[in-house]
């Protein structure tokens, strides 16, 4: 726990040095700030590059051994349906959630923001042309898991992993306890290089605050003051919502949980990655207590399904927009966008600034102009904290929750 104390402080140390810095470059040396955001930029890169190389090889080896160890199809299936009620669940209220308050706050009536130049959208708005069903089909099953796993396309590798961890399931213990017995010591051959790899966090944290700050400077608060402050309202409900629901099913270990995973939500929130942080939580997880035959199923789904902050985003910034151009929206048409998006966000969880994306998509269904986005893109980045940090809570709980209503819910924890 010591060492776990010295990285906290040492990234809330960071944390501050980043604002300071960008902030000192950005009032003092203005015509320097592009290319200083450029290079500082690079320890952010340098931290989520390394977690990055990890991820395809973790997910595959936790999830195959977590299914091949279960054996018992019927528990396969037990735990997979209980884990889909979670995500579906929280997936809805968390997109109803957003629709609500969006609608209640009214932040584009109130909020003067500048009409920015669409071209600042142009790649989005690129990246988002073509969305159809043959592409969500395609981005959840691999043509090649090799490709799979060089791209780190989370869900196909996810998709893989659950049809062979079955098929090894099946096998026989002669021939599948040899390939389990690797891959479980390969899962946790890589589940030490996550010690190693996170003391780089607090250089990543630096990096990532300081080149933002750097480059907008602390008056793009003032500016989205409105939009930020309704928006963080929403997801601290959204919050409450989530702590309320964890606290009735797993109780009082609702606080041990909130402190074992107190690191990846900060550096979910520095670096704006959820990503940056699974290999980090699947450890503190099977610390806190859950069986990490079930951390090593159901956290890679959660990574693709269960999505609760961005999933809030969505509902939130697509209205927003809506409301910025003064397009009045019925219930009907705001309950079907919510209906839709449930739908298309699934599996984004690989693509960048999926969320935005995925917005640019539904505003284009619903006769918004997508050009729209461009009033929120100088601030995702603020927006992207709070949702990060939103998506590793609501896939601790899942997993938490899942472990819990299995049985199998250590009350100690304390050890992988």
């Amino acid at each position: 726990m010591k060492g776990q104390n010295k990285l906290f402080i040492a990234i809330v140390v960071a944390l501050i040095l980043g604002v300071a810095i960008g902030g000192f470059v950005h009032i003092r040396y203005p015509e320097s700030a592009e290319p200083f955001s450029k290079n500082i930029k690079l320890l952010g890169t340098v931290f989520i590059r390394l977690v990055q190389m990890i991820i395809a090889p973790l997910v595959f080896t936790t999830l195959v051994v977590g299914i091949a160890k279960m054996s018992d199809i019927k528990m396969i299936g037990r735990v997979g349906t209980k884990a889909m009620l979670w995500f579906i669940s929280a997936s809805l209220v968390s997109l109803f959630i957003g629709l609500l308050l969006v609608n209640w706050l009214e932040p584009g009536h109130v909020t003067t923001l500048p009409i920015q130049d669409a071209a600042s959208a142009d790649e989005l708005l690129k990246s988002s042309k073509g969305f159809s069903m043959e592409d969500f089909v395609k981005h959840i099953i691999p043509k090649s898991v090799f490709e799979a796993f060089a791209t780190n396309e989370v869900l196909q590798i996810v998709v893989f992993s659950i049809m062979f961890g079955i098929a090894l399931a099946n096998l026989g213990d002669e021939y599948a306890q040899p390939v389990v017995k690797l891959f479980d010591i390969i899962a946790h051959g890589i589940l030490k290089m996550v010690g190693y790899i996170m003391w780089f966090a607090p250089l990543g944290v630096l990096g990532a605050i300081a080149a933002v700050v750097a480059t907008n400077g602390f008056e793009i608060f003032k500016v989205y003051a409105i939009y930020l402050r309704d928006f963080f309202f929403a997801l601290g409900i959204l919050w409450l919502v989530l702590l309320l629901v964890g606290y009735l099913i797993i109780g009082n270990r609702l606080f041990e949980l909130l402190r074992r995973i107190k690191e990846p939500l900060l550096i979910a929130f520095s670096t704006t990655s959820s990503e940056a942080v699974f290999p980090k939580l699947v450890e503190e997880l099977e610390r806190f207590g859950c069986n990490n035959r079930v951390v090593s199923f159901i956290l890679p789904l959660g990574y693709s399904f269960n999505l609760d902050g961005s999933m809030m985003y969505m509902t939130f910034a697509s209205i927003f927009i809506a409301q910025i151009y003064g397009i009045e929206m019925s219930i009907g048409q705001q309950i079907t966008m919510l209906l839709v998006l449930m739908l298309t966000s699934k599996g984004i969880a690989g693509v960048p600034r999926a969320s935005l994306v995925i917005i640019v998509a539904t505003c284009s269904m619903f006769g918004i102009p997508p050009e729209g986005i461009a009033l929120i893109l100088p601030i995702d980045h603020f927006c992207d904290m709070g949702r990060s940090m939103t998506n590793v809570l609501g896939n601790a709980l899942a997993t938490s929750a899942v472990s819990k209503w299995e049985g199998q819910l250590d009350n100690h924890g304390g050890g992988l």
